[in-house]
């Protein structure tokens, strides 16, 4: 919209947003507004921003309406009739089949299957998850430990969502390419779900508790079984491969080295949500998403396969988004 204020609109568009996502901080959401509109000089810009921010909200709106997200969870469980599965139902599984943003389908990008378990490659995994992510390991360091209990999930994103601010920040990104660096960012890990659910989904695969307590039963004589062996993380309720974690940083890894060029260095600080007073400290973005994947095995839920592979998708999907979706200005 020709002479409409850009900062305006984005703020407003943003309101909108956050507003029908997070009703129950409606306060919050309105000072930030206010304070974002006080900014912006009084005038016919500024007016015209906030009607162009409200109509691009509707339409963002009107688009994901209708995104299966929000569909009827059908999971049906896998058993033979007569025989006891956990009664628990998988986290999301209709994000298997949702609307991807941007993308040509939610299997664009799936992968191939997991490794036979007959592999050599699934006995190398197995072996390692097993020894290092086991509750009771001691080949476990206690600073490996000390990163498991750190990255949980809530943790995850918002340490993706620091490192673009404080790269942004750092470059002075103008408005325009902050808005193209977060909507990639954002558009990228919202796909990571819809992917990754979709390939998780196709596959079934057992998580390392199931496959180490059943290690005699996978004609794979370099897995020996442990009958009694727990992971150190609580087993997420969804098949195991591909990682979701190391999609995620596929993605933020591929988006951040788009904009600010290959491995970036960016010295930051990672802190909990939960309590500020636990930090970690990283000197660019590679150790982070390296540290990403590895705390999936230290934890004992993946296999490092399903890292790599899971990592390859999301920088797959960075790559379609940057090269297809959401350009760069000129």
């Amino acid at each position: 919209m020709a002479g409409a204020s850009a900062e305006a609109a984005a703020a407003t568009a943003a309101r909108h947003i956050l507003a029908q996502l997070y009703p129950n901080q409606k306060a919050l959401i309105e000072e930030a507004y206010a304070a974002s509109l006080q900014a912006v000089p009084d005038g016919a810009a500024k007016h015209a921003g906030v009607a162009l921010g409200e109509q691009v909200a509707k339409a963002v709106q009107a688009d994901r309406a209708e995104d299966g997200t929000t569909a009827p969870d059908t999971y049906r469980p896998y058993t033979t009739p007569g025989i006891w599965v956990p009664t628990t139902p998988p986290l999301f599984e209709q994000y298997a089949r949702a609307k991807p943003w941007g993308l040509k389908s939610a299997d664009q990008f799936r992968p191939g299957p997991p490794p036979p378990l007959s592999s050599a490659l699934y006995a190398r995994d197995y072996n390692e998850t097993k020894t290092l992510g086991g509750s009771t390991s001691t080949a476990r360091t206690p600073e490996q430990t000390a990163a498991v209990k750190f990255w949980t999930q809530v943790n995850i994103g918002p340490a993706w969502q620091a490192a673009a601010r404080q790269l942004s920040a750092a470059k002075g990104l103008p408005l325009a390419e902050n808005a193209r660096l977060f909507a990639l960012l954002n558009m990228g890990t919202a796909n990571t779900f819809i992917n990754d659910w979709d390939a998780k989904f196709t596959y079934n695969f057992w998580r390392p508790v199931t496959a180490i307590r059943n290690g005699d039963r996978d004609d794979n004589d370099a897995t020996e079984r442990d009958p009694s062996w727990t992971p150190l993380n609580a087993t997420p309720m969804h098949p195991e491969y591909p990682s979701q974690a190391a999609i995620v940083a596929g993605v933020a890894v591929g988006v951040l080295e788009a904009v600010f060029g290959p491995q970036p260095p960016i010295p930051f600080t990672a802190t909990d949500l939960l309590d500020p007073k636990l930090t970690r400290q990283f000197t660019t973005i590679a150790q982070l998403a390296e540290e990403h994947k590895e705390v999936r095995i230290w934890g004992g839920i993946h296999f490092r396969n399903s890292l790599e592979v899971g990592y390859d998708m999301g920088k797959k999907i960075a790559a379609y988004l940057v090269d297809t979706v959401i350009t760069p200005t000129r």
